[in-house]
């Protein structure tokens, strides 16, 4: 399918890549994919990059947000790139560290 917000966010992310800021990109059943929100793009980091490069690429989208990809069952990159608001509270929770 040909969602506009997807194609613009594959953009970015092969422009990242050929500046080597990350390693590869994958979005698992891209072609069942109707609206931003429902996908699941994966990354890794690249030799000239970090995770700075996608925050800066993808701050402006709505519900941007990121995190450790560890259940590897759809990719075996690093990171899991979301847009949908359930993942990004899912993903700051992750992010709050208890207090000792």
């Amino acid at each position: 399918m040909n969602v506009p917000k997807i194609t613009e966010v594959k953009t970015l992310l092969e422009e990242l890549k050929s500046k080597g800021e990350i390693s590869a990109w994958e979005l698992p059943y891209e072609n069942l994919l109707t609206r931003l929100n429902a996908a699941i793009f994966f990354f890794g980091v690249g030799k000239s990059g970090g995770l700075e490069s996608i925050e800066k690429a993808f701050g402006s989208f709505e519900e941007f947000s990121f995190r450790e990809n560890e259940e590897k069952k759809l990719s075996q990159l690093t990171y899991r790139l979301t847009f949908s608001e359930e993942e990004k509270a899912k993903n700051e929770a992750l992010k709050v560290e208890p207090v000792s």
